[in-house]
């Protein structure tokens, strides 16, 4: 059985739409391990981070919606552009304290909430088992947040719980875009002034540095421009249930890249919490489609 690209207008085989799933999966975790890299390992500032990052994307998603075959239509909107700048931002100086593995978690979790939150703000209703599941991830998130020795800093803890807030209004205001590469670069092309404009306002603790500005672009060419940009091409040829468990694995691969390329500790307070939250996560999106 074959898939069709909407996209590209090609069919699409099952191991290729695995393959690409994969690597747009790695791609997301990327983020976290990229930008954690930069901001504890190199000098760089946060806002430099941020800049570079929103306009490398910038410039490859551009790039990418050129060279589509659908040119036209609408091109993002300054409001999903505020959006993604905070949840850049707040992702940028989270990262400055905050392991890959918990952040990732906490920012995942974040963005599944505020959806499910609009969703049922909107009037959509919940089965018991749905609410069952979204009382798992909160207990999950507090589980992660509790103090003690193995409990992230809070202070970047709140920062990354409101870049999932600000991504999650991001994603919604984005749902159902008719040419999602193109929106997204216009999106990004938007975020770019201010994201100068905090670098500006910053600029008295400005830090470029050389590895940090590699992994800023790495994270703003590879794992956001190219990352989105084959998620989008893969996205039609998987139904709305895949497409969410999938993501799933993210944090996931986040922890398991932050304990082989940062060294970072794998607690047990990390474990439980990353299972109940995913699984109170799985439990609302699997129901939902159904």
């Amino acid at each position: 059985m074959f898939c069709r690209n909407h996209e590209q207008g090609e069919a699409m085989s099952p191991v290729r739409v695995a393959g690409l799933t994969v690597l747009t999966m790695v791609a997301f975790a990327g983020n976290s391990l990229l930008c954690r890299l930069a901001l504890k390992h190199t000098a760089i500032d946060p806002a430099s981070f941020t800049f570079i990052r929103l306009g490398s994307g910038a410039l490859m998603l551009g790039l990418l919606a050129c060279a589509s075959r659908h040119r036209h239509g609408a091109t993002g909107s300054w409001g999903a552009a505020l959006a993604l700048f905070v949840y850049a931002a707040g992702f940028s100086w989270a990262y400055v304290s905050l392991p890959a593995a918990n952040g990732a978690l906490l920012l995942f979790g974040a963005v599944q909430v505020t959806m499910v939150g609009y969703g049922l703000w909107h009037g959509e209703r919940l089965a018991r088992l749905q609410w069952a599941g979204l009382v798992l991830a909160l207990a999950g998130v507090i589980v992660l947040l509790m103090p003690g020795l193995s409990a992230p800093p809070l202070a970047a803890s709140l920062l990354m719980l409101g870049a999932g807030v600000a991504w999650g209004v991001y994603s919604l205001r984005g749902k159902g875009a008719a040419n999602p590469v193109r929106v997204t670069a216009g999106n990004f092309v938007r975020a770019v002034p201010m994201a100068l404009l905090c670098s500006l306002w910053m600029q008295d603790r400005a830090v470029v540095d050389g590895a940090g500005v590699i992994y800023a672009l790495a994270s703003g060419v590879l794992a956001s421009g190219v990352g989105y940009a084959i998620w989008y091409s893969v996205l039609p040829s998987l139904d709305a249930t895949k497409a969410a468990v999938v993501q799933l694995s993210v944090p996931a691969i986040a922890a398991a890249g932050g304990v082989v390329v940062l060294g970072e500790p794998l607690h047990w307070r990390l474990v439980l919490a990353s299972t109940v939250i995913l699984g109170g996560i799985l439990l609302v999106i699997v129901k939902r489609k159904r």
